[in-house]
């Protein structure tokens, strides 16, 4: 295979984001996606979410930051530099992100796994400065030197790999459907009242007759982790589950866990979780975000500061995952939480949400439709576990050419 030496700017247009003025609020909630560091994780492919939108009015005053479909995003400053993404669509990045607009000779995905295969050397030019805030600027980021195979091979590596990822986006696809039709569900029933004979029952104090103005708790408990030692922490054993694997989309990263091994795990007896707990984040940028835990090869354990919910009945933590994905659930955390230094709640608060109680059967009912929508979930979930796990064995192999295609 015969390789040359590039730099980063030889691969494409190089462009830095910028962030529209936030005091002018026409330049948001629009058609366009806003894509900051927090809306790319380190197994991203295409970014198809963001937290801000911008408007057309943002891309008139920025159009010389709007990068198009399949480009190359890669954060650039924090303890996260290195995160890359290919965009979805048309859009906007913040001034943290550089972005490459592959040359037509460059296939993006090609680009795009290159940029993971050299991740270590992207994040040892913006880990090396010394300063407090890691950073790689536009000049240093276009003048790293990488290494690459010929147009063919390129091009055969970026099908094979990208099969892969492209089943996983499809099943990410199918989630987000299967989930939003589980959350539209529970909506029609538990806020609109509009449950199967809902025309046979009374309205009482503007609820059915039989509901109940209630709190969490009536549906489920809610216990809190164990207090590891950080000095228990191993490179391998048993995963343990902390705030920043509640990753707020409803799943439970498996993939970057602290572990501990045996002796350690044995004092948390009580703690050991099970697939289909749903947990729930007690601080940090995710707290009141949960994640139900797919299937996971060995016993995981719960740590402080993530709550794990313990039904009260059999299904309750499924309609707590759909209300607490809901805006509703979500503002009460923020009353709860806000205004400390860094943002917590406790066990006690997440039992006391206010929610609608609804009578046993009409729970049994909803949990009888929407429980193997969850299944199909947690199985999508774990297929795509599978399937970056075989993605990850590949990718360093065939792009240094230790497998020649």
């Amino acid at each position: 295979m015969n390789w040359e030496i590039l730099k980063i700017k030889d691969l494409g247009k190089i462009i830095t984001g910028k962030t529209p003025c936030t005091n002018n609020r026409s330049f948001f909630d629009g058609e366009f996606q806003f894509v900051t560091p927090t809306d790319i994780t380190f197994d991203n492919y295409y970014c198809r979410k963001t937290e801000t939108t911008v408007t057309e009015a943002a891309k008139q005053k920025h159009r010389n930051q709007f990068i198009p479909p399949d480009s190359i995003m890669v954060t650039c400053i924090g303890s996260t530099i290195g995160k890359c993404a290919l965009s979805s669509k048309e859009c906007l990045t913040n001034q943290q992100i550089n972005s490459i607009v592959p040359f037509d000779i460059y296939n993006p995905k090609y680009v795009y796994y290159l940029m993971i295969f050299n991740i270590e050397i992207i994040r040892g030019i913006g880990l090396s400065g010394g300063v407090a805030a890691p950073i790689i600027n536009k000049a240093a980021f276009e003048r790293i030197k990488i290494k690459l195979p010929s147009k063919e091979s390129r091009d055969k590596i970026a099908t094979i790999l990208s099969a892969y990822d492209d089943l996983i986006d499809i099943n990410r696809r199918r989630i987000r459907l299967l989930e939003e039709a589980a959350r539209l569900l529970f909506r029609e029933w538990f806020v609109y009242f509009r449950f199967p004979g809902h025309e046979k029952i009374k309205i009482v104090d503007g609820m059915p007759e039989g509901w109940e103005k209630g709190s969490v708790k009536d549906i489920a408990k809610v216990k809190s982790g164990y207090a590891f030692d950080s000095k228990d922490w191993l490179d391998e054993g048993n995963p343990v589950i902390k705030i920043g694997n509640i990753i707020g989309d409803g799943t439970v990263n498996l993939d970057d866990c602290s572990y501990i091994d045996q002796n350690v795990a044995s004092k948390a007896k009580d703690f050991v979780l099970k697939k289909g707990d749903l947990l729930i984040a007690m601080t940090g940028a995710t707290v009141g975000k949960v994640g139900l835990l797919s299937e996971n090869e060995k016993i995981a354990y719960l740590n402080q500061r993530v709550g794990k919910f313990i039904p009260q009945f059999e299904g309750a933590e499924l309609i707590l995952y759909c209300f607490f994905m809901s805006d509703t659930a979500q503002n009460h955390i923020t009353n709860y939480a806000g205004g400390a230094a860094q943002a917590n709640i406790s066990a006690s608060q997440i039992k006391s949400i206010k929610i609608v109680v609804a009578p046993q059967d009409i729970y049994n009912q909803f949990i009888g439709l929407i429980k193997s929508t969850f299944e199909q979930i947690l199985n999508l979930r774990n297929q795509n576990k599978k399937l970056a796990q075989a993605r990850d064995l590949l990718l360093p192999r065939l792009m240094s050419g230790k497998i020649e295609v």
